[in-house]
């Protein structure tokens, strides 16, 4: 038994139930009918949902549609899912069942617990699931001795905490097990590698980095994989003044790896993850900065969110684009002082406020909403708050990606807005799991907070 908000969250589900038969009651395609009008992914996916009914019912005969309807009769259901052998069935008569008399039916809820007593009722031969992403609706399915399951089929990882960190830690006598037959050189840059063989080899990721947590502070980035041996380069530290990204210098080993990785031009794709007050959209804009005004690798940076209030909604807002998305843009603004005052040169209020009218012309500030269709060429793309995306979402934003562009994804796991989403199933983690095997994508997760000793204090003991 499907909720509505199954179809709607992922149109796709209802060809990722394997063998298993699938029933439809006639309140969620009421549901689904009132949900189709709007530009809003919600609206879209109930669209798509009801062509996908529409195709599988086709001509069918109200026999047939009695019977149920072969799902693997769409090409779509093999994409989905090669063992798709399930059935579709529809409600075709009135479903009697007795509720709680606290409990109306009349509710669109408690009528698709209604159906589902009644089927667990009539087809005492099969086990009846109800699937549902609404929580509330499990809890009272549980009440009255249904079996309730969330849709599981989305989520990339049973356990946020199994979540790829990029960086490992290596056991002290690493190169006694892995440095017999290391060969070492340095290209023309000045950039030294190391080429190392053994058994934590399979285990690493290109553009991981490892690192020995003891007095040799040895802190290396994988840079290939071949025949059970790794070729790793040692990172630059970027703790030191000389080292320093527009002014701003790491302050701990996770800020330190996300800066070789924000200013390394080969990495097209960069996800930072972690708590707030760890750097992550100071380090990001600083190196930004850097490579589009120093170096001139990208034409401007664009940064972008999805705009999720974090208490009652603000309403509509005037202006262009730019200051509509200010209020949402606020990280930026604080870094932006910042960073506008790092140059020691600037002392004076008024230097101080030509250098960050000087930065703001070259940051552009986007909306999600305005995605569909671009092309950003030679940009270096901010995508802030990147945990509130879906997969779909995510996937639509860094497909937009042209010729010279870098797109950073922040976010918080911990901090997720968005109904329907947990850790497991945002578009980040999507993200994380899914370019961790690519040799131009890297990630971090941050843990350390360096914002100040009260936000550190506050974030451990709130």
């Amino acid at each position: 038994m499907l909720d509505t908000n199954v179809l709607m969250h992922d149109p796709a589900s209802l060809f990722r139930f394997q063998e298993h038969d699938l029933f439809i009651p006639m309140i969620v395609l009421e549901e689904l009918d009132q949900c189709k009008k709007g530009i809003s992914d919600i609206a879209r996916n109930a669209r798509q949902t009801s062509r996908f009914l529409d195709e599988l019912i086709g001509r069918t005969m109200l026999s047939e549609i009695r019977d149920g309807i072969p799902l693997s009769r769409l090409d779509v259901a093999k994409q989905q899912n090669e063992g798709c052998s399930g059935r579709l069935f529809f409600q075709t008569n009135r479903l009697e069942s007795v509720l709680p008399d606290d409990m109306p039916g009349n509710l669109p809820d408690n009528s698709i617990l209604a159906s589902t007593l009644a089927l667990v009722r009539d087809d005492t031969e099969r086990q009846v699931v109800l699937v549902s992403k609404d929580i509330n609706l499990r809890i009272k399915a549980s009440i009255l001795g249904l079996i309730a399951e969330d849709y599981h089929n989305d989520q990339v990882l049973d356990d946020i905490s199994h979540l790829y960190s990029g960086a490992q830690l290596l056991p002290n006598d690493f190169w006694e097990t892995h440095g017999h037959s290391m060969e070492s050189w340095k290209d023309p840059t000045g950039r030294t590698f190391y080429r190392v063989s053994g058994p934590l080899v399979k285990s690493w990721y290109v553009n991981q980095f490892v690192y020995l947590d003891n007095e040799s502070e040895f802190e290396a980035i994988v840079r290939s994989k071949d025949n059970g041996s790794a070729v790793l380069e040692l990172a630059k530290d970027y703790r030191s003044a000389q080292h320093a990204v527009w002014g701003i210098q790491a302050r701990n080993r996770e800020q330190n790896f996300a800066l070789n990785v924000l200013m390394d031009p080969s990495i097209d794709f960069v996800t930072l993850l972690g708590t707030a007050g760890t750097g992550k959209t100071l380090l990001t804009l600083a190196s930004g900065l850097m490579m589009t005004l120093e170096g001139k690798g990208y034409r401007e940076i664009i940064m972008t969110r999805e705009t999720v209030p974090l208490g009652e909604d603000i309403g509509f807002l005037p202006g262009t684009e730019e200051e509509k998305m200010s209020p949402w843009m606020g990280a930026l603004h604080d870094n932006l002082e910042l960073l506008s005052g790092a140059d020691p040169l600037n002392n004076t209020q008024w230097e101080r406020g030509a250098t960050q009218q000087l930065l703001m012309s070259k940051i552009t500030v986007r909306s999600l909403n305005f995605m569909r269709g671009r092309t950003f060429l030679n940009r270096f793309l901010i995508l802030d708050e990147a945990q509130n995306l879906t997969s779909k979402q995510i996937k639509t934003l860094i497909t937009r990606a042209g010729p010279g562009t870098k797109i950073v994804c922040l976010g918080d796991i911990a901090q997720i807005d968005t109904p329907y989403l947990t850790g497991t199933t945002s578009g980040l983690t999507y993200a994380v799991d899914r370019f961790k095997n690519w040799p131009h994508a890297a990630h971090i997760s941050m843990r350390r907070g360096e914002r100040s000793r009260l936000a550190d204090f506050a974030a451990e003991v709130l």
